[in-house]
C-alpha cells in the first residue's frame, strides 16, 4: 500500500509569520495531566462531553497553558485497558465518544440515555460503560449513514490511508468473534486481495457503522480543541513508540515488523531493570524491522507523526530512547533481563518526519538507561527531554538531572507522570531514609497530607519552561488515584476526578501559584460558550 495521507504542512504554511502563536514549549508555562477518561461523568467514564469543556475553563481559569492527555486510541480488555496497547496507532476510542453531545446533534434523543445504571464514582467501570454505550453509538452511527454528513465523504476520503484497513479489521475481528487476526482463516491472515474484497462486501454493514463512529469521535475531538484553542488552552497528545500486534497495524503491514513465519512475533519489546521497574518489563509488542522502513522512506512514521500533528498542539513521544536503541527480549523469553540492545533508526527517521512535517511540536520522554544515546538526536533537532521530580529522590539526588538545582530551562518538568506514584503515595509508603532525604532537600519533615502542595511549589519554583503536573497531585491524593503500576496488567487507568474536584478554589490556587513563579497564561474565557461545560442533570 503506498501512504498517502494528508500533509500536516498545507494546514499550517498559509499562515502569515507575524500571525502565528508563540511556538508551543518555549515560554514559560505550565500544565495538567489528565485522561479523558479520568474526567466527570454521570455515563461511567470521561469522555469528550460537557466535562471536557468544563476542564478546559478549569485550566483557562487556572492560568494553565497545556492539557495533557493520555493516548486517545482505542483500549481492549485483554490488554488492561491501557491506552498504550491499541488496536490501532491512528483510530480515536469510540468509549470517548459523548453521547450527551450525540443529543445535542440530533443523532439520539434524550429519553434514549435512560435509565442510566448506577455507574461507580471515582473509577471507570470499562465492562459496564462499554455495555451501556455500545447500543448508543451504534443507533447514532446508523441515523449519521442514513443522512451523511456535508464532509462525512471529504473525511473517509482524507483518511482513507488508515482508516479502510482499520474499519476492516474491526469488523473482521467481530465475525471472527473477537479472535486475533493470526487465528482468522489463512486468506484473511494473509490479506489476499479477493479475500479482502469479499469481506467488505460482506460486512460492509459493520465497516460503515466504524467509519461513522470513527467521524464522529474525530468532530468531538477537533470541536473540544477548537473550545481549547479559544481559552487559550493547548493539547499535549502521547504518541507510544511500539504498536500490538493484535492491531490493524501490524495485520495490514505485516512486513514492518519481525514476525515469523506464523506471522506472531519472533521478538519483543520490554525493557531492562530500571528506576520504574528492578526486574524489567516484558511489554510484548513486535519490534519494527527498520530496514523496512527505511526502505520505504519511513512513510509510516511521516503518516503518523502527521496524524498527531492534526489532532494536538504539542506531542510527547514516549520511549523516545527506543529510537537511538531499543532492548529487544526473544518472543519465547518471559523473562525481560534476557534481553539484547539493539541500534534503533535515529537521526534518519526524525530527518525524514521534520521534512515531511516542519511545524511539529515535540518532546521527549528520554528516560531510562539508554538516556546518554538519545542525547545528540535531541541536540540535532533542538526537541526538550523530560525530567521528573519523583525519580530524582532516590540515593542519587545529590547528582540527579531530575532533581531542580540540576534542572535547565529547554525542558518539560513532571512532579510524576501516569506511571508513577502520587506525590502523597509516594511519601506514604517511602523508607524513613528516603523521607529523611526529601526532609533534607525541603528543610521540613514531609507530611503526606502536604507533600504534594510542598513538590508542586518546587515545580513551580524550577526553571524547565514547560511545567506539567497531575491532577491527582493537585488534589492531594494518595495510591488510590495512581494511574498505572507498571508491570501489572490489570486494575489500572481507572481513576476518575470528581465534579466537585474542579472547584474554583482549586483553579484560584492553582492560577496564584502560576503568577507567582511566572507561569501564568491570562484566562480567556469565551461567554458565548458559558455554560457548555456543566453536565445534564
Amino acid at each position: 500500500m503506498t501512504w498517502a495521507g494528508p500533509s500536516l504542512q498545507g494546514e499550517v504554511t498559509g499562515l502569515a509569520a507575524e500571525a502565528r502563536p508563540p511556538k508551543p514549549l518555549a515560554e514559560r508555562a505550565s500544565g495538567v495531566l489528565c485522561h479523558v477518561t479520568s474526567l466527570p461523568s454521570p455515563i461511567g467514564c470521561g469522555d469528550l462531553g460537557p466535562f471536557a469543556y468544563r476542564f478546559a475553563d478549569f485550566l483557562a481559569e487556572g492560568g494553565q497553558a497545556y492539557w495533557q492527555v493520555l493516548p486517545l486510541s482505542p483500549t481492549e480488555p485483554e490488554f488492561g485497558n491501557s491506552p498504550y496497547s491499541s488496536t490501532s496507532a491512528f483510530a480515536g476510542h469510540t468509549l470517548l465518544i459523548s453521547p450527551e453531545l450525540l443529543v445535542d446533534d440530533g443523532y439520539l434523543e434524550e429519553d434514549e440515555l435512560r435509565p442510566l445504571p448506577a455507574f461507580p464514582e471515582g473509577r471507570v467501570d470499562f465492562p459496564a460503560a462499554r455495555a451501556y454505550r455500545a447500543p448508543l453509538l451504534d443507533r447514532a452511527a446508523r441515523r449519521l449513514l442514513e443522512a451523511p454528513p456535508a464532509d462525512f465523504a471529504a473525511f473517509a476520503e482524507r483518511e482513507a490511508y488508515w482508516l479502510d484497513d482499520y474499519c476492516l479489521f474491526v469488523a473482521c475481528e467481530e465475525q471472527n468473534g473477537g479472535a486475533a487476526w493470526t487465528d482468522w482463516p489463512e486468506e484473511l491472515r494473509g490479506r489476499l486481495p479477493d479475500a479482502l474484497d469479499r469481506a467488505r462486501e460482506e460486512l460492509r454493514d459493520r465497516y460503515e457503522i466504524e467509519r461513522a463512529l470513527q467521524y464522529l469521535f474525530l468532530d468531538q475531538w477537533q470541536r473540544l480543541r477548537a473550545y481549547c484553542t479559544e481559552q487559550g488552552v493547548r493539547l499535549i497528545g502521547d504518541l507510544p513508540i511500539y504498536v500490538t500486534h493484535d492491531s490493524a497495524d501490524v495485520w495490514s503491514h505485516p512486513e514492518l515488523f519481525k514476525l515469523g513465519g506464523d506471522r506472531l512475533p519472533s521478538v519483543v519489546a520490554g525493557a531492562p531493570p530500571d528506576e520504574f521497574s528492578t526486574t524489567g518489563q516484558r511489554w510484548g509488542n513486535p519490534v519494527y524491522r527498520w530496514a523496512a522502513h527505511r526502505h520505504d522512506g519511513y512513510a509510516w512514521w511521516t503518516e503518523r507523526f502527521g496524524h498527531l500533528g492534526r489532532l494536538y498542539d504539542v506531542i510527547r513521544v514516549d520511549h523516545f530512547c527506543g529510537f537511538a536503541s531499543y532492548w529487544e527480549i526473544p518472543a519465547d523469553q518471559p523473562d525481560p533481563r534476557y534481553g539484547s540492545w539493539h541500534p534503533g533508526p535515529g537521526e534518519e527517521l526524525f530527518s525524514r518526519v521534520y521534512d515531511a512535517h516542519p511545524d511539529l511540536a515535540l518532546f521527549a520522554e528520554d528516560l531510562g538507561p539508554m538516556t546518554a544515546a538519545a542525547t545528540p538526536m535531541l541536540e540535532v533537532f533542538e526537541i526538550p527531554s523530560m525530567r521528573v521530580l519523583l525519580l530524582g529522590l532516590g540515593p542519587d539526588m545529590v547528582s540527579s538531572r531530575h532533581i531542580p538545582h540540576h534542572h535547565d530551562r529547554p525542558t518539560v518538568l513532571y512532579l510524576g507522570t501516569h506511571d508513577n506514584a502520587t506525590a502523597r503515595g509516594w511519601v506514604e509508603t517511602a523508607t524513613d531514609e528516603e523521607r529523611a532525604r526529601l526532609a533534607r532537600y525541603l528543610g521540613h519533615a514531609p507530611e503526606p497530607e502536604t507533600v504534594a502542595d510542598d513538590l508542586v511549589r518546587l515545580c513551580m519554583q524550577s526553571v524547565p519552561a514547560t511545567l506539567v503536573l497531575q491532577l491527582q497531585d493537585l488534589l492531594g491524593l494518595g495510591s488510590e488515584a495512581r494511574m498505572n503500576l507498571p508491570g501489572t496488567p490489570f486494575g489500572n487507568w481507572e481513576w476518575r476526578c470528581t465534579p466537585d474536584d474542579l472547584s474554583p478554589e482549586l483553579a484560584a490556587r492553582l492560577g496564584d501559584l502560576s503568577a507567582t513563579y511566572g507561569r501564568h497564561a491570562p484566562a480567556r474565557p469565551n461567554p458565548a460558550l458559558a455554560g457548555h461545560g456543566f453536565a445534564r442533570t
